[in-house]
């Protein structure tokens, strides 16, 4: 696939932390803690609860599926003209969403490298802030967005969409690590970006803000961070430099662009890093350039070995409370020919990664996980480069293959999902300003004291759910007499280790123009960061969103608060109506919804 020779200075060095001595028997002792206990935030809902391992593979194959190996995850790249296929489909995003269902069909969990900027028109990588600077690029590039969103929310499955690897990177550089520097976010003229500010931080934000305008909840979006981003390759080059204050500087241009609170009151749910973008030795061989990695657990910190990269890891992972994922990992080993790759036994250059990972049990698999590291994604991001296709290893067995079955099909390695106090980590959930302006009252408290009166709205609940429905992982909904606003019933909505999720209604019978009333509870010190009644319409309304963002400041836990949202004078038929709901941790509880009316 395409990619900078640039990227041949990222990340370099996957590294481990320790050194205790690793098992020999490729499972893990279930006696002992598990994996990324010592990792802060929550692994985002809809991943698997053990380490996930994936690998690159193009639509319309089926090596994964046939490998007989128990592989988790299923990437590709989507690059610029993926919305029509390279001009082979409608202008729709169909060629995306059949990707999404046949890897979902092959039993994986889909994941997407969103790799267009580079793509655009205007120059190639040394262009990319100019582009992002440029409205009409810019209407364009995120109008393509908002239908990949309405493509996975079509899917209704957990998906992965990795976030411009490099292109972030490029816009710190390019803007000289100034967040507020200015790009067409705003300025762009679509409509569910109109709130945002018109500076690279709001750039960051717009994919947030898409995904909550369409809804499209199963997103797990993840923000590349670049190791050579902060003008030091804290992997390759600069291996004696102190870390800290590299991550401290790209923390401080990344942050605003969604790893912590802003406006759309939605954060990225991982991080993502891609060590190298072609085999070791591929650069050692062909041009000259020594990144080859220690892979001794003694390793010093100060060196270019795993055990620094995973220092790294370790060190944003506390800073932002976030987990990671690594990415295009190459699938050179010992045994590489260090020829191009044709597609001959063994053919590809050397690397040492998939050796290091998976050749002496899951010690260093284990020991990834507890600097933040929920998935391994393996693939070539260039022709010529050792695949898992050909990768014959010294016993003649393909490694890949042979080497990850032993850990994968006996379980792979379980990990922690949540540690680590007040984690941020995997609150993308959360709702923002999404396309156009819920009208109504903001939120107000109620008095939950006196007997409520008789409810006579059209949904009281009072009998059964009346059709509402959970989504998100862990939500479910139900008739519950624990506390109603008005009547004896209301709709308790279950909270359970999720970032955000919905309770809502399919096809409401809601006219254009009517103000839709919603009562919300709230139990003080829930993990709730905010709320959004919203309606949405169907295929004919383009999946218009409009919604009532409210904040938690503007709430009053323990109390009902009332909040309405107007349907559009020309909306077509109602999608759905209902309230989304953002976390701010790993929570466990309820919260309640009553007398929704119009």
């Amino acid at each position: 696939m395409q990619y900078s020779k640039i990227i041949g200075l990222c990340a370099l060095v996957l590294a481990a932390c320790g050194g205790n001595s690793e098992p020999t028997d490729g499972v893990q002792n279930t006696q002992q803690p598990l994996a990324g206990s010592a990792a802060l935030g929550v692994v985002p809902g809809g991943l698997p609860a053990r380490l996930s391992v994936g690998l690159f593979e193009d639509s319309g194959a089926t090596w994964l599926k046939n490998s007989g190996v128990k592989w988790d995850v299923r990437y590709r790249y989507f690059t610029k003209n993926w919305v029509n296929n390279w001009g082979y489909s409608a202008y729709d995003g169909s060629w995306g969403l059949s990707y999404l269902k046949e890897t979902d069909q092959q039993g994986f969990l889909p994941a997407i490298q969103y790799y267009q900027l580079v793509g655009e028109a205007g120059g190639g990588e040394e262009a990319t802030l100019s582009k992002v600077q440029t409205a009409s690029t810019m209407r364009s590039y995120f109008g393509d967005f908002k239908i990949l969103m309405q493509r996975v929310k079509d899917f209704g499955k957990p998906t992965l969409v990795l976030i411009e690897a490099d292109g972030v990177g490029f816009l710190e550089q390019q803007s000289n690590g100034n967040a507020n520097a200015y790009a067409a976010v705003a300025a762009s003229g679509v409509p569910e970006l109109s709130a945002l500010p018109n500076t690279v931080a709001g750039f960051g934000l717009a994919y947030l803000a898409l995904k909550q305008a369409v809804g499209a909840s199963n997103a797990i979006l993840g923000l590349h961070v670049s190791a050579w981003a902060s003008g030091k390759d804290i992997a390759s080059y600069s291996v004696t430099d102190p870390l800290q204050p590299e991550v401290d500087k790209a923390y401080g241009f990344l942050s605003p662009m969604g790893l912590t609170s802003n406006v759309t009151g939605a954060q990225y749910d991982v991080l993502v890093g891609d060590p190298l973008d072609r085999d070791a030795d591929y650069y050692r061989v062909v041009q000259g350039s020594d990144r080859g990695w220690d892979a001794s657990d003694s390793a010093p910190i100060s060196s270019r070995s795993f055990n620094r990269y995973a220092e790294w890891l370790r060190l944003w992972n506390v800073k932002s409370q976030k987990r990671w994922v690594l990415w295009q990992i190459p699938l050179g080993n010992s045994n590489s020919k260090n020829v191009w790759n044709n597609g001959g036994p063994a053919e590809g250059y050397k690397d040492n990664r998939p050796e290091y990972f998976f050749a002496g049990g899951t010690a260093h698999l284990q020991k990834f996980a507890d600097v933040g590291v929920i998935s391994l994604l393996f693939g070539a991001g260039a022709s010529g480069q050792s695949t898992y296709t050909n990768d014959t290893y010294s016993d003649g067995q393909l490694f890949m293959k042979s080497h990850a079955a032993t850990v994968l099909n006996a379980g792979g390695v379980p990990i922690a999902t949540g540690s680590g106090g007040s984690s941020a980590g995997g609150s993308g959930g959360a709702t923002g300003s999404g396309g156009s302006a819920g009208g109504g009252a903001t939120s107000s408290g109620g008095s939950g004291g006196s007997p409520p009166p008789s409810d006579a709205a059209r949904y009281n609940f009072e009998t059964s759910a009346q059709g509402w429905v959970a989504a998100g992982a862990g939500f479910a909904v139900a008739s519950s007499t624990d506390r109603a606003f008005a009547g004896s019933h209301s709709l308790k909505v279950t909270l359970s280790n999720a970032s955000s999720g919905y309770a809502k209604l399919i096809s409401p019978p809601i006219p254009a123009g009517a103000t839709v009333t919603f009562r919300v509870w709230i139990p003080s010190g829930a993990a709730v960061a905010s709320i959004q009644p919203y309606v949405m319409q169907g295929a004919t309304g383009g999946w218009a969103w409009t919604g009532n963002w409210q904040a938690l400041a503007n709430l009053h836990p323990g109390a009902w608060n009332t909040s309405t949202v107007q349907v559009p004078a020309n909306a077509s038929a109602l999608a759905e109506v209902g309230v989304q709901f953002a976390l701010n941790g790993a929570q466990s509880g309820a919260v309640d919804v009553d007398a929704v009316n119009w």
